[in-house]
């Protein structure tokens, strides 16, 4: 399984676009083939972070989510309403009993 974790600050003028936006895309996401998990969060403690996790059966899947044209305008949409750039990072995980 593919874990995404991701973060995006929004300017306090820009927050509840960056939400809407942000809402659409994980509702688009969700449908797509290999999605095992879209969600976005708000920081608790700091409002304007929003809080990006995704599980994603294997490689192929994730690259095609960032294939989709949808994805594409997604970030281009955010990307000027942002307080600096997005962090994202990219894990191979394996479940483990405990």
């Amino acid at each position: 399984m593919i874990i995404v974790t991701g973060s995006i600050r929004a300017h306090p003028e820009s927050l509840e676009r960056m939400l809407a936006l942000s809402l659409e895309h994980v509702r688009r996401s969700r449908l797509e083939h290999g999605c095992l998990l879209h969600s976005v969060h708000q920081d608790a403690e700091d409002r304007l972070r929003l809080v990006f996790v995704e599980h994603w059966v294997d490689a192929d899947a994730l690259r095609a989510h960032f294939a989709v044209s949808a994805a594409q305008a997604f970030v281009r949409e955010m990307s000027p309403l942002a307080d600096g750039p997005p962090e994202i990072a990219v894990y191979d995980a394996q479940p483990v009993t405990v």
